[in-house]
This record gives structure tokens, C-alpha cells and sequence, in this order.
């Protein structure tokens, strides 16, 4: 997922009429179906330190749009799962006011507190919603799964996952089973044939162990941009274990590059030097490699990145510049636009700012619109947000996602 984590509203409201396929949950509803259009969120655990908490999944209105929450991340020491920040996964006392039930958590000892009871408490009001452990992410060096999935170490590991996160043994006298609902694998990424058979074998392995406690428990891989990732994934043989496969359609351009551009544009636009670099071209790749299009998700991100010192040309668009940090949430991006001039690209709808030397990259609710009607076309399974954290208040962006689709569906 993302390498870089970062910690006005300009609609009140956007209604989200009801359609038959996607993000139709309700705390009392039955379950979805399988084949359902699915909307898959990440959820950062880092976000409770910038004051994003579980309990803006409901006030946001979030929550019943979701059928999938991923938590990001778990880690891996010496080959075992393990948790990347224990305060912030179940130890955190938190407020009354930061709570999902309005009760404040015990700090009592062997208290569980923190994300994971709040996801608990979630779970609680919506209990069709999927709650998936993702292991890994962009800062977890991809050595340690490379030996995680080796022979001598998988089955072991698994188990461990397993023991922890679907058991719920989460630290000696904190055992609470029943959050999770099982796995999203997040190797940035295989990069040998060994990796390549290992990952095969890891998640067989996966599949296998999942099955055992009980039939349904979902595990989904995220799937890299570009083929020099996916070169080495069986993607063949992989996807007769995983549910789903979560695709990066993001981070085309970026901060890595002194040059501007789209960070995830749909087709090639116009003066784009690399004719691979967009969503459509990542698409098409994964389905001649006879992926099951129900089993891609399309990913959106809710971040853009920016460029100063950017000459005025083609309003800084593919142009020389200095990446400025490592960009940031569209909940700030929208508070800086009216100091910009904001363009829109013709053939697929990304917007972008520029006011003579800085220039933004970033999806809006018109793109999300017309990614919608693509998702709509090529039959995928649905979409991926990488993270709800960046989205507005009141989940402007994530809404937009719920009603493209359904204006999809209606043929609009």
C-alpha cells in the first residue's frame, strides 16, 4: 500500500441513493451477496495520532458503504506476526468522545482499549462488515515476507497470524476473538522466482489454515501498478486462493520523480511520455493475464502529491519540478485550492492545480465519477481506497465512489 503515510468541507451533504449491487449494509440487513460490487477502505492504525479514530467511520457516514475494512498494518519479527504498535492496536485508553459507543476505554491492567476495541465496538453496530488484518504495507522491508513465505517458515507463520489476529490473542491477558474476518497480504514486493513460488505457497497455505477454522474468511492480495511487481506474482495460480486482489491503480507519478504528472490517471493523456503509466494499461495487463475481473479491485486514492518551481508550461503539466514533501490528504488539498487555478484533463477527467510554479496532483469527486463508469465497463469487482483518513468529514470521496457506481449501474 502507500510508502508515505500522512497524517471546509465544500459539500454539506451528498446523498447516496440506493443501488442493487454495492455497499448495501445495514446493522440489521442480510448478508451481502458474494458477487456484490464490493468497497473495500483501509484504515490506518496511525490515524488515532492525528485525531482520525474508528468512530469517524460512523459519524462520517462511512461505515454501512464499506463491505470491507482493511486495518493497516501487522508486522512481521522473526518470521511471526506481530503487531507494528501495540498502543495504538489495543492499548490506547481512549476518550469518551473519541469512542464509538461514547464510553471511554479502561486503563485498568490487561485493559483492551485502543483501535481493535473500537473495531469491535464497529463490529457491533455492523456486523456484515468484513474487518481484514493487512499484513505488511510499503515500509515493511519485503525480505522479511520473502522469508516468512519460505518453506522452512510458512506454515508456522501463518499460524501465528492466525493465532493472533483471528483468535484473537492479541498479548498475554488480552485474548478477544471475533474482529477479524481474515487476511490482506501486502508484499511490496516479490522480486525473485523464488518470491515468486514462495507467495504462491504462502498463500495456499493461508487459504488452507483460513479454511480449517471455517469456510468464508477472506484473503485478498494487493496487486502492484506496474509489471516490474507483477512479473513476479503467479497471478494465475494465486487467484485460485485469494477472494480478491486490492490493485494499486495509483502512484503513476509522484515525489520519486523531479517531473509532474497525474498520480492516477485512468488512460494515457495527452504529452504522457509513457504510454503504461496510467489505470487502463494496469488493467488490461492483469487481464491478459486472465485475471477474474470480479476479482479486481480498483484502487483510488485519496492523496496527491505536488511540485514547486514548475515552469508555466501546459500549466505545469508534465513539466520540470521539486517534489514538496511527500504530498498529502485530499482533506487538505481541497482547503488550498481557491489559491490555485484548477484544470481538467479532457480524456480522463483528473483534475489538477497550478498558480505559475506549484502544481497538485489529486483525484476529485468528477474523476471518482468516471472511474466509476470504467469499474462499470470492464466488470471489476469493485473498488479500494487507500486510506479513508484523507477523505473530508463527512466522506465526501467515498460517497462520490458509492454514487458513481450507482449512476453506472444506471447507465448515466
Amino acid at each position: 500500500m502507500r510508502r508515505f503515510f500522512f497524517l471546509l468541507i465544500f459539500f454539506a451533504s451528498l446523498s447516496v441513493p440506493p443501488f442493487s449491487q454495492a455497499a448495501q449494509l445495514n446493522a440489521s440487513g442480510s448478508p451481502p451477496d458474494q458477487d456484490a460490487t464490493k468497497i473495500v477502505g483501509y484504515f490506518p492504525q496511525w490515524g488515532l495520532y492525528g485525531n482520525y479514530f474508528v468512530k469517524n467511520l460512523v459519524t462520517s457516514g462511512s461505515a454501512p458503504l464499506l463491505t470491507h475494512l482493511n486495518y493497516a498494518f501487522g508486522n512481521i519479527v522473526n518470521n511471526q506476526c506481530q503487531s507494528y504498535d501495540t498502543w495504538a492496536d489495543y492499548q490506547d485508553p481512549l476518550t469518551a468522545g473519541e469512542t464509538v459507543n461514547g464510553q471511554a476505554d479502561s486503563s485498568g491492567p490487561n485493559a483492551f482499549a485502543g483501535n481493535f476495541h473500537q473495531l469491535q465496538e464497529l463490529k457491533r453496530l455492523y456486523p456484515q462488515l468484513k474487518i481484514v488484518m493487512s499484513i505488511g504495507g510499503g515500509s515493511l522491508d519485503p525480505a522479511l515476507f520473502s522469508s516468512a513465505a519460505a518453506k522452512e517458515n510458512r506454515q508456522a507463520f501463518v499460524k501465528s497470524c492466525i493465532d493472533m489476529y483471528i483468535n484473537g490473542n492479541f498479548a498475554a491477558g488480552i485474548t478477544v476473538p471475533g474482529i477479524f474476518d481474515g487476511f490482506d497480504i501486502d508484499w511490496e514486493f516479490p522480486s525473485s522466482p523464488s518470491d515468486r513460488v514462495n507467495l504462491t505457497k504462502l498463500l495456499a497455505e493461508f487459504r488452507r489454515q483460513l479454511d480449517a477454522i471455517r469456510p468464508g474468511l477472506t484473503l485478498t492480495l494487493v496487486a502492484p501498478p506496474g509489471s516490474w511487481a507483477f512479473n513476479f506474482i503467479d497471478l494465475d495460480k494465486v487467484q485460485n486462493f485469494v477472494d480478491f486482489f486490492n490493485v494499486e491503480t495509483y502512484d503513476y507519478n509522484g515525489p520519486w520523480a523531479n517531473e509532474t504528472g497525474f498520480v492516477a490517471p485512468l488512460y494515457r493523456t495527452q504529452f504522457d511520455p509513457n504510454g503504461s503509466n496510467n489505470a487502463d494499461a494496469t488493467i488490461r495487463t492483469y487481464l491478459r493475464r486472465n485475471l477474474d475481473p470480479k476479482k479486481m479491485m480498483f484502487g483510488i486514492p485519496f492523496y496527491g502529491y505536488a511540485w514547486t518551481a514548475v515552469p508555466n508550461l501546459h500549466h505545469g503539466l508534465f513539466q520540470p519540478g521539486i517534489p514538496v514533501d511527500q504530498g498529502d490528504a485530499y482533506n487538505y488539498i481541497v482547503t488550498i485550492e481557491s489559491g490555485f487555478t484548477k484544470y481538467r484533463d479532457s480524456s480522463t477527467k483528473a483534475p489538477w492545480l497550478y498558480d505559475g510554479t506549484t502544481f497538485w496532483t489529486y483525484d476529485d469527486p468528477t474523476s471518482i465519477w468516471f472511474k466509476m463508469k470504467y469499474v462499470q465497463q470492464k466488470h471489476l469487482g469493485g473498488v479500494m481506497i487507500w486510506d479513508l483518513s484523507s477523505d473530508l468529514s463527512n466522506g465526501l470521496l467515498l460517497k462520490s465512489i458509492v454514487k458513481g457506481l450507482a449512476r453506472a449501474q444506471a447507465g448515466q
